[in-house]
Order: C-alpha cells, then structure tokens, then sequence
C-alpha cells in the first residue's frame, strides 16, 4: 500500500505549485498593461477629433521695433564694423490680467474605451503699459512701431477652438488671425492686430472664445498679477503643477469645484513685464526637479476619473500570490491535520481559478466598471472553487470554510483596493493573522514524519 508523503513533501510541493503559478500572474499583469495601452490609444483617437489636453496663456503684446546692430566684418585683412538696421519683437506682459473659465464635462466614447472631455468657456481682461524697464533694452519710443503690434494667444492644440471668439482693445473690435502664438504653447494659437495705441497710457484689453479639451487644461501665467477663476460641475478634480489655487477661496464637491488662483505675481514667476525674447525665465535646475528645469511652469486642473479602472485591476493583480498563498495554505492544513489528499494537480487547478479571476474582472470592469465586475468576477470564482473543494476535500462543510474564506479574501480586497493610505497596515496586520493561524494549527505536526498510509486512514 502506498504510503503518504511527510508533512514536509507536502509542504514543499504545495510551494512548488505556488510558484508555477507566478507565471499566469504576471502574463495577466502584461494583460493588463497591455489594455491599458490600449485605452490610452483610444483616448488618442478621441482627442484627435475633439481636443487634447490644453494650455493657454496669453494675451500677450508684441511690438516691432527696429534697432541697429553692429557686425565685423574682414575685407583684404582689415576689420571693419559695418551698421545695420534690424527688425525684432518687444514682447509685453500685462500689468494685471484676470481669467475666467467654465469647463462643461462630457464622456465621448471610442468603441469600448470612454475619454472624459469638456466644453470651455474662457474670458478675461488685461491691461499693458510700458514701464521704465524700456531703458533697461535701450530702446525708445520711437523705435516702436506701434501700428504693426499686435496680442497674441496661446492654445496648444487650436483644434479645440470654437466659433465666437472675439478680442477687443480699449473698447475696439479686433480682427483675428490663425497662428502665431507665444513660444509658450510652441507658437500654436491666434493673433489679433492692435491700432489705435501710442504707447502713452494703458492699454486695455478684453476677450473671449470657446474651447474644447480633454481630461485637463492648464495656464502658463504671465504678467505682473495673474487671477485665474475656474468653474466646472465635474465633482473630481485635480490640481497639479507650478502652482495650486487658494483654499480659502476654492470649493470641491458633490456638485463641481471652484478654483481661484487670486495673483501669480511676475516676481513668483521670474519674469519682467517687458522682453525681447518670448522665452520666460525658468526656475533654478533642482528648484522644481529636473522635468521643469527647463520649461514654464503651468497651473494645472484635471478631471480625473474617480476610479482608474486600470490601476484599480493592477493594484488587485499584485495581491495575486496573497490569494493563492491563503488558499493553498487551508489546503494544506485539510492535507496534513484534516487527513483530506490534496495532489498537486489540484493546487494547481484551484490556483488557476484564482488568477482567472483577475482576467475576468479586467475583462468586465471595460464593459461594465468596477464595482459590478468585482462583484461578477469574485462570484463566480467563489462558486466554482467552493464546488471544487467539495470534491477534493470530501465534504460540504470543509468546502463550506473554502469558500468563507474566499469570501472573506475578496472583501478584504476590495477595502485594500479603495482604501490607499492603510492599505499595507492592513494587508500586513491579515498576513500576520494568517501566519498566526498556520503555526497554531500544525504545533504538534511532525514535518519530517512519514504519514499514515492508506490502510491506517480507513481504519
């Protein structure tokens, strides 16, 4: 008669089948990867007839002006210095300016795969004026041709623009043009021409135009006071880069937010109110990280998906081997103290319904979300292992605790999955109890003994 393997073979084998078992998980894990890129696809694909992500800035004022220049030049080995008149830019930011934007969400869909975009709003008013800074560039006001200036603004993706949009200057109509923008937004955006202005006084300027984006949209500030206002039912926001907006003046909730940014100030930026180049200053290299060493530094509001449903399966496939290690260590105490066989094949086979779960749950969560998936996929994967069990182990009532436990699994999951902050306290304080219930139940387990065969079993 065969006789059973030691506690220890068990053990080991048990082990064994676990780490087989690494494999499915991370070929799940490039699944999901992999689906995700393709939604990050789909979303590409919505942008193009939509509007991607935008940043604006401006307006701002540029006035040619014309300047002499000194060059050398070597004729029959003699140095000479010859004069010349060039044409260049005087860019000007507004002493103060105020924007106001209303973002208006929707949900555009790609066949399976869904993009949240918006519907903007924007409006704002500025005011320019030439400062005693002119001297610092030695340049005078006649050098200015005030007839060729014009305001420029910047929109990084002009798809997105709308019909309506309308610029005016100290109460006088301007004609648009396409292109042109500030450097800001890679010269992407549309230009207005100014006459009527000397450059004596202010310079007051008004605007408005319709803008459609997706998931985020950002300013590059630039002037001596920047107010940005942004309204917007969307419940989920985002706030991220150079700047945050004000808390005090700023509301989020169930029925939208409300960000103000009340003055980004030129000295926060860097930045003088007059320039030659339309290259603003950039924070000191380590100030801000290296990634905006070199490049403007927008404020940034998002509209963020409240849950991620990507990141939601992949932080639930790093749990995988958690899954599988509980199971398979009450199969091995129903093997070992219960006296119920448990062959390897059927670690094997049970650890292989635990990993389909994760297939399953990425495959509804793109058609039906989350929440319901979880649900769908944890059901199913409880039946079909609880019935399982029932079989290898002998009896309902030990499949019965298989699939309570199981149950219990994937409760705990989906708190670990939606509770981010105590998640690894948690996770850890469950992995403590189960080592806890491991050492308790084979105290008196003889690891390297011989088993009883078959005939003792029976007896």
């Amino acid at each position: 008669m065969r006789r059973e393997r030691s506690p220890g073979t068990k053990l080991m084998l048990a082990g064994l089948a676990a780490a087989v078992l690494i494999v499915p998980l991370l070929m799940v894990y490039a699944l999901v990867y992999d689906r995700e890129n393709r939604s990050e696809q789909a979303q590409a694909q919505i942008a193009q007839g939509w509007g991607g992500p935008q940043t604006v800035t401006g307006p701002l004022l540029v006035i040619p002006y014309l300047t002499q220049v000194v060059q050398a030049e070597t004729v029959d080995g003699v140095v000479r210095e010859r004069r010349q008149q060039v044409r260049r830019e005087l860019f000007v930011s507004p002493q103060r300016q105020t924007i106001a934007t209303r973002l208006d969400p929707d949900r555009k869909g790609y066949a399976i795969y869904q993009s949240v975009v918006y519907s903007g709003a924007l409006e704002g008013t500025a005011r320019y004026a030439l400062t005693s800074e002119l001297d610092r560039f030695d340049i005078t006001q006649e050098d200015l041709l005030f007839d060729e200036a014009e305001l420029r603004f910047g929109i990084s993706d002009t798809r997105g623009l709308s019909d309506g949009a309308s610029v005016s200057a100290d109460g006088e109509s301007l004609d648009l043009r396409p292109g042109n923008g500030p450097a800001a937004t890679g010269g992407s955006g549309f230009s207005a021409p100014v006459s009527g202005w000397d450059g004596e006084g202010a310079l007051d300027a008004s605007w408005s135009y319709g803008l459609r984006g997706t998931r985020a949209i950002s300013l590059v500030p630039r002037g001596g006071d920047t107010e940005w206002r942004v309204t917007s039912p969307w419940p989920h926001p985002s706030f991220t880069g150079g700047y945050l907006p004000e808390p005090s003046q700023s509301e989020t909730g169930e029925d939208g937010f409300t960000a103000v940014y009340p003055g980004i100030t030129n000295l926060a930026l860097g930045q003088g109110l007059l320039a030659v180049t339309d290259q603003p200053a950039s924070p000191a290299p380590g100030q801000f990280g290296e990634a905006e060493a070199s490049a403007d530094r927008p404020a940034t509001i998002g509209l963020v998906e409240p849950v991620d449903l990507y990141s939601q399966v992949d932080r639930a496939v790093k749990y995988g081997f958690l899954f599988i290690g509980f199971t398979f260590a009450a199969l091995l105490m129903f093997d070992i103290v219960g006296g119920a066989r448990v062959a390897t094949a059927e670690y094997l086979l049970t650890g292989a319904g635990l990993v389909l779960f994760f297939v399953m749950l990425l495959a509804f969560a793109e058609v039906i979300g989350f929440a319901l998936a979880y649900l769908v996929a944890a059901t199913a994967i409880i039946g079909l292992l609880t019935a399982y069990s029932a079989a290898i182990l002998g009896t309902w009532k030990r499949a019965g605790f298989i699939g309570a436990m199981l149950a219990g699994l994937y409760s705990v999951l989906y708190v670990l999955l939606n509770e981010e902050t105590y998640s690894l306290v948690i996770g850890s304080l469950l992995l403590f109890a189960a080592l806890a219930g491991v050492m308790f139940a084979t105290r008196k387990v003889d690891w390297s003994a011989v088993g009883r065969n078959e005939e003792d079993a029976l007896a």
